[in-house]
This record gives C-alpha cells, structure tokens and sequence, in this order.
C-alpha cells in the first residue's frame, strides 16, 4: 500500500476540504492500515469512525449514521460483503465501498451487486480518497437542488429529489450508483454514451482505465428496469451504451 508521503497540503482529485459533514465508517481488522485510512479521510475532513470487527461496526451504525462505510471483505467475526447487506438494510442511502485482496472478477462482480465501489489491495491513499468523494457526490441527497422537475423518457421517470424511479408508474429499487448511471443515460437521450464517458462522470474517474464496473451495472439495471418492460437499455459493441 502507498502510504503517499507528503500527501498533507494536497488536494487529491478535488476532495480536499469536501468532506465536511459527511462520515464515514471504516471497518478493518489490521490497525496500520485502518491507522492510514482514518488519518487520511480526517485530513480531508470527513468524520470518521474505526472498527475492527462485525460486532463494533453494527454499534456504531446504531449510534450515529455514517455516509459511507468502508469495509474489509474478510473480519475476524464476519464477512464484510454481509455485513454490507445488513448496514445498507437499516440506512438504504448508506453507500459500502470494498476494500479487498480479492481481485477476480467473480468477487468484484459479487461485491459490486450490493456495494458503490470497490478497491482492491494493496491500493493508493489517494485513490480511496478520491473514490470516496466521487461516490458521496453521487448519493447525497443534500448535492441535489430542491424541487428539480423529475426527468423522462419514454416510461421511465427520475424523481431528482426523492431519487425514486418509476417505470410505467411502477417503482425501481436502484441503489444510489445504479440511479447515477441511469440519469446520465437519461440526460443523454437516445445518444450512444462511450464507456469511457461513463466511467469519467458516473464514477469520477479521471483517468478511466480497464474495468468491468459498467458492464455490471448495465447489467442491473437491465434486470431491473426488465422486471417492469421491454428492454430498454442498447448497447453498440465496442462503443458504449444508450437507451432504445
């Protein structure tokens, strides 16, 4: 793991500073990594809280409402991947990132069907960072201006206040990146949206490399989205991906 030595007086992507208000739940077994994350993310001014085990983390979900929970896969008393399921089962708005030895893609793919992000070990300080900014600014509620006029097409409608969706008057339960992705699609009418592009202003990344996080969640939200009507979302192999 880079510990980036002299990262203090820096501002990593644009976070520095944006994390006022905004709290987050570290949950990791090892204490100098737990140590580097915690000293990092309250320089960048978000409020933290560590625990090391299943056990704590669920107490200190009970006692305060973290924004963000940043979780260890494998904790001595527990799976982080169900520890997930059961955090985001009390707050829905909560977003889990992974942060894992694990990089096959049957694990990212499993993480990523409950979690926002994940990153894998050994991973770059300033990455989970710059992740955990990207992700708050794309499920806080309080980035969205009041009273928005809901977004349409076709049948599906945005509600850009409340971020419900409904199709056809039918509610989707989308978590918060799987609305992100929508919206942008959306917004993009029936435009061909490259993944590159996708990957710059859904998951912020400034320099999109080789991954698999989009096919995934254009994966879920075809799921999704088909439980309620005729596919609805394209794809032009080797392009990106639209909507019909």
């Amino acid at each position: 793991m880079s510990h980036a030595e002299g990262q203090q007086g820096t501002d990593v992507g644009g976070v520095s500073g944006s994390g006022a208000g905004a709290t987050v739940l570290v949950v990791e077994d090892e204490p100098s990594i737990a140590d580097v994350l915690a000293i990092a993310l309250r320089y960048h001014r978000f409020d933290v809280m560590v625990a090391g085990t299943v056990r704590d983390a669920l107490a200190f979900n009970e006692r305060t409402r973290p924004d963000v929970a940043l979780l260890d896969v494998m904790l001595p008393d527990g799976d982080g991947r169900a520890l997930a399921r059961e955090l985001r089962g009390r707050r829905p708005d909560m977003a889990p990132l992974f942060l894992t030895a694990r990089d096959a893609p049957s694990e990212v793919v499993g993480a990523l069907s409950f979690g926002d992000d994940y990153i894998t070990k050994p991973f770059n300080i300033d990455e989970v960072i710059a992740r955990v900014g990207a992700v708050l600014r794309r499920t806080r509620a309080g980035d969205v201006l009041p009273q928005r006029p809901p977004l349409r097409y076709g049948d599906l409608e945005l509600d850009e206040t409340t971020y419900v969706v409904r199709r056809a008057g039918r509610t989707a339960q989308l978590t918060p990146t799987e609305y992100a992705l929508l919206r942008f699609l959306v917004r993009n009418g029936g435009r061909v949206v490259p993944k590159e592009q996708l990957l710059r202003h859904v998951w912020q990344y400034e320099h999109p490399a080789e991954s698999t996080v989009v096919e995934t969640y254009i994966s879920y939200l075809r799921r999704k989205l088909a439980a309620l009507g005729p596919p609805v979302i394209t794809t032009r192999r080797g392009v990106g991906y639209g909507l019909a």
